[in-house]
């Protein structure tokens, strides 16, 4: 028997990535960012932005929440700074929202840039009147409940994708791109790589210098079938 589990297993100081390095990525759009990752690691489309304001770049703190529970989300915001996108793990959670308004005027006034979930969230008049990004699965106004177990600044999965706390998250109207903070800087440099080619491609698209985004030749070996 394992007994009672602790209320809340909290990592303090978590490794961050250098303002400098996530400034690379502020901005920028999460298709680029998915594609210098080779076209993945963005959250399932089922999390969306519930804000009128949607677009955000920051460093991932993380709360893993149980069903119906928001005690980690509550605590942390004692663990919150500025440039933090607060990510809140509920195991797709809809029986209650796990934050609200007040929660979120508290977190944009400790420096919050964005709240990602993938439960529900509620009072959203009032938090799109803060103006801060709050990407979630949905919205109720049933509450949840300050009990625990729950973990901070842990590993966590949501919408298919693993964050850890330094993470860093770009998000926009298309969603949410997840960088692994190991990977940032290659990341990076792939992005500005990708961002120069596609302002050239939008240049020759828009100029009708574009006809064709494929060619039959690369497929001679596999076949070509035309039917007419």
């Amino acid at each position: 028997m394992i007994g009672n589990p602790i209320a809340l297993a909290i990592t303090r100081e978590p490794a961050r990535p250098p303002q400098s390095l996530v400034e690379q990525f502020t901005g920028a759009q999460t298709s680029f960012v998915a594609d210098a990752m080779q076209g993945w690691n963005c959250l399932h489309y089922s999390i969306k932005a519930q804000t009128t304001q949607q677009r955000f770049c920051g460093i991932a703190v993380t709360a893993d929440n149980g069903p119906r529970d928001n005690l980690a989300a509550m605590a942390m915001l004692d663990h919150t700074t500025a440039g933090d996108v607060l990510v809140i793990a509920t195991g797709q959670d809809e029986s209650g929202a796990v934050v609200g308004d007040h929660w979120a005027a508290i977190a944009q006034q400790l420096g919050a840039v964005a709240v990602v979930t993938d439960g529900l969230v509620r009072d959203i008049e009032g938090i799109d009147r803060l103006g801060i990004p709050v990407f979630a699965r949905g919205i109720s106004p049933n509450a949840g409940y300050r009990n625990g177990p729950g973990s901070i600044n842990g590993v966590v999965s949501i919408g298919g994708v693993s964050i850890s706390p330094g993470d860093i998250l770009v998000g926009d109207r298309d969603g949410i791109a997840v960088v692994p903070q190991a990977q940032a800087e290659h990341v990076a440099q792939r992005l500005a790589a990708i961002q120069l080619a596609e302002r050239e491609m939008e240049e020759k698209v828009s100029a009708g210098q574009v006809r064709k985004l494929w060619n039959p030749a690369d497929f001679e070996q596999r076949g070509v079938a035309y039917r007419d």
